[in-house]
C-alpha cells in the first residue's frame, strides 16, 4: 500500500515538470505547514494556492481516502497482532497444564495402587479385572464366615476373645443351661399356643355373634320391604292395606275372589269375618278351602232354605247363625280335631256348639281359598247357586281357637287381631270375573247401619 501511494505521488509530480517544460516557467519549493497535504499549493507566506485545476482536486482526493485507508488497515492489524500474542500465552499456558498432569498422573499411579490394595472399601480400581477379584475375594470370606456361624448355631461368645482376625472364640453350652434354656423354649411355645387358641376361640365366637346379628337385621328388613311392599301395591283409596271389601253382586258362577296365601297343615282353627248379605234363597258360599283330592275341606255355605253348614273333610254340622237381614255382622267359627268339637260365634256372642265334626282329622295343607264360591275340584268348576252374594270384608283365620274374650273384642271392634295364618291385607286378595275390592272401615260403617 505504501508503494502505491509513493507511485502515486511520482506521477503527479513528474506531470508537474512536464507542464513547467512545455510552459517555460519553474516552481519553487515552499515549506508546507504541520498537517497540510503536499502539494496542495502554498505560497511562501504558508497561504495555500488556490489551484484553478480539475484534475488536481481530482487526486487531492483520492488521496485523502487512501490515507484513511491505510489508518483503517494499521488499527486493524494491530488489533490482529494482540489477539495472536493473546491466543499464544493462552496456548503456552495449556502445554505447560498438559505437561505437568502427565508428570503427576506418572507419579501418582504408584500411590493409587497402593491405597488400593490398603482400603478396598475406597475408590475401585480402574481395572475391571481387579474389581472382579476383590469382589469375588469378599464374597468367599463372607460365605466362610456364614458357615462358621451355622456350624455354632447352639454356642455363645466367650469372656476370651482371639486376636487372630477379630473374631470371638465360641465354646460350647453347659448342659445344665442347654436344659434350662430348652424348657424356657417349651414354656414360652407353649404360651404362644395356648394364645393362638383364645384368640381362635374369641374369632370363632365373634364371627357366630356377628352371623345370628346379620341374620336378625337380614330378617327385620325383609319384613318392613314385605311390609312396604304390600302397601305400595295395595290401592290408594285404602286408609290401610286391611280396610277393605269384596263386592260380589250377582249370583253367577264366575264372580269370586282368592286367597293368595295357602293354609299349612293344622289341628285346629278359627275363622272371623263380616258379611252383609240378604240374598234368598240362601247367602250362598262366603267362603271354601280345597285340597287336592278334597274339595271340600272347609267350607261355610247356606244353600236354598237350609240353616248355614260348615264342612270339614266333607263332614257337615249345622249352624244356628241368621245374617241374611242385608246387615252387617260378625261371626266367627271355631273348630278343633280332637273329638271334631266346634263353636259357632254371631256379633261376638256364642250362639252354638257341638261336636264329632270329622274328629281326629288334620286339615291338609296347599289347598285354595275361595270367597264367594263353593269348589267342587280345587280352584274351580263352581256352581252359580252356591255363589255368595253381598259384601265381604275382614277374612282372618289362626291355626288355633281363640278365647271367647278375643272373639268378643273383635266384634264390637274394641281389638285388632289379624289372622297369623291368613291376614286380611289387600295385597293377598284377588278379584276376578267382575267382583271388586272398595275401601271400608267397616266399625264405622256399622255403627251407621245400626
Amino acid at each position: 500500500m505504501l508503494a502505491l501511494v509513493v507511485g502515486l505521488l511520482y506521477l503527479v509530480s513528474g506531470r508537474t515538470v512536464r507542464s513547467q517544460d512545455a510552459t517555460g516557467s519553474r516552481f519553487v519549493c515552499n515549506a508546507i505547514p504541520p498537517g497540510a497535504e503536499p502539494g496542495c499549493g502554498y505560497g511562501p507566506t504558508g497561504n495555500r494556492v488556490q489551484s484553478s485545476s480539475s484534475v488536481e482536486d481530482e487526486l487531492r482526493n483520492t488521496i485523502i481516502q487512501l490515507r484513511e485507508t491505510i489508518l483503517q488497515q494499521k488499527e486493524t492489524i494491530v488489533s490482529q497482532q494482540g489477539t495472536i500474542k493473546e491466543l499464544n500465552s493462552k496456548l503456552a499456558r495449556c502445554e505447560a497444564a498438559a505437561e505437568e498432569s502427565s508428570q503427576g498422573k506418572a507419579r501418582g499411579q504408584g500411590s493409587r495402587r497402593k491405597e488400593y490394595g490398603k482400603n478396598t472399601m475406597g475408590d475401585l480400581p480402574r481395572d475391571p479385572g481387579e474389581t472382579i477379584d476383590q469382589l469375588g475375594k469378599t464374597m468367599q470370606s463372607l460365605k466362610g464366615r456364614l458357615e462358621n456361624l451355622e456350624q455354632q448355631s447352639l454356642r455363645l461368645p466367650s469372656t476370651n476373645v482371639s486376636t487372630t482376625g477379630g473374631v470371638s472364640a465360641l465354646s460350647p453350652l453347659p448342659p445344665e443351661l442347654r436344659e434350662l434354656l430348652r424348657q424356657r423354649l417349651g414354656a414360652l411355645e407353649t404360651q404362644l399356643l395356648r394364645k393362638v387358641a383364645e384368640l381362635e376361640e374369641e374369632k370363632s365366637q365373634l364371627y357366630n355373634e356377628t352371623a345370628a346379628h346379620r341374620q336378625r337385621t337380614e330378617s327385620a328388613l325383609n319384613s318392613l320391604l314385605e311390609r312396604i311392599t304390600e302397601l305400595e301395591k295395595s290401592n290408594n283409596a285404602f286408609k290401610s292395606p286391611e280396610d277393605f271389601k269384596v263386592s260380589l253382586p250377582l249370583r253367577t258362577n264366575y264372580l269370586y275372589g282368592r286367597i293368595k296365601k295357602s293354609l299349612p297343615e293344622m289341628y285346629a282353627f278359627t275363622v272371623c269375618m263380616w258379611l252383609k248379605s240378604s240374598a234368598t234363597p240362601g247367602i250362598g258360599t262366603p267362603f271354601s278351602y280345597g285340597v287336592p283330592g278334597q274339595a271340600n275341606e272347609i267350607v261355610l255355605i247356606e244353600w236354598g232354605n237350609n240353616p248355614i253348614e260348615l264342612l270339614v273333610n266333607d263332614k257337615v254340622a249345622q249352624l244356628p247363625l241368621s245374617v241374611s237381614d242385608g246387615r252387617w255382622h260378625h261371626i266367627c267359627i271355631t273348630w278343633t280335631t280332637r273329638d271334631g268339637f266346634w263353636e259357632a260365634y254371631q256379633d261376638g256372642e256364642r250362639l252354638g256348639t257341638g261336636d264329632n265334626l270329622a274328629p281326629w282329622h288334620p286339615i291338609k295343607p296347599g289347598g285354595v281359598i275361595i270367597l264367594g264360591q263353593e269348589q267342587d275340584v280345587v280352584g274351580g268348576r263352581f256352581d252359580a247357586t252356591q255363589a255368595f252374594v253381598g259384601e265381604l270384608s275382614q277374612f282372618n283365620m289362626w291355626d288355633r281357637v281363640l278365647r271367647p274374650v278375643d272373639i268378643v273384642g273383635l266384634a264390637n271392634c274394641s281389638a285388632y287381631m289379624p289372622g297369623n295364618v291368613v291376614p286380611w291385607i289387600d295385597a293377598n286378595v284377588e278379584v276376578f270375573g267382575g267382583a271388586s275390592k272398595a275401601p271400608l272401615e267397616i266399625c264405622e260403617d256399622r255403627a251407621f247401619d245400626s
